[in-house]
């Protein structure tokens, strides 16, 4: 279930609701007067140093986009495949 909760209460209790938000992963939306104002979420968890070496040691005929390299190494650290379909070719 979503959590919600008001700005005045927010602001009276940031940190305890960052901490609780810490704990179990959920995002807040933070409303003023009833409606959605801001939503806070976890931070996204650090890249793995060993699926950022791998990203870099894809065959050089692999894709450049640093991005899709990260998403390649990390298919393939989970025992994954990827399949892609680039309309550009």
């Amino acid at each position: 279930m979503a959590k919600t909760i008001g700005a005045a209460e927010f602001k009276a209790t940031c940190l305890r609701v960052i901490k609780q938000m810490g704990r179990d992963g959920e995002p807040v939306t933070i409303t003023n007067r009833g409606r959605p104002v801001a939503v806070l979420s976890p931070a996204p968890a650090p890249i793995e140093p060993a699926i950022a070496i791998d990203s870099v040691r894809l065959p050089g005929s692999f894709h450049a986009d640093p991005a899709d390299r990260f998403i390649v190494a990390t298919a393939y650290a989970a025992g994954g495949h990827v399949r892609v379909i680039d309309a550009s070719r």
